[in-house]
């Protein structure tokens, strides 16, 4: 599936979750995810995702060397 500008929605979730930072949940945060959430319920997917228990669906993102995708 794609999402557009996925890297600048979580950007917000990133920072908190980096060694040199406090963990800190505040409003942008709970805002980005569940923005991500909302993006990844409704993205048109490429192949049919598969539910069953044994399967992992995994999400990719691109980025590049000088910016956000």
């Amino acid at each position: 599936m794609h999402i557009p500008e996925y890297s600048q929605i979580v950007s917000p979730l990133y920072l908190v979750t980096r060694k040199k930072n406090n963990f800190h949940w505040g409003p942008e945060q709970q805002q980005a995810f569940a923005q991500i959430k909302q993006e990844i319920a409704h993205a048109v997917a490429l192949s049919p995702v598969r539910t069953e228990p044994d399967v992992k669906n995994v999400l990719y993102s691109a980025a590049r060397n000088n910016s956000l995708s």
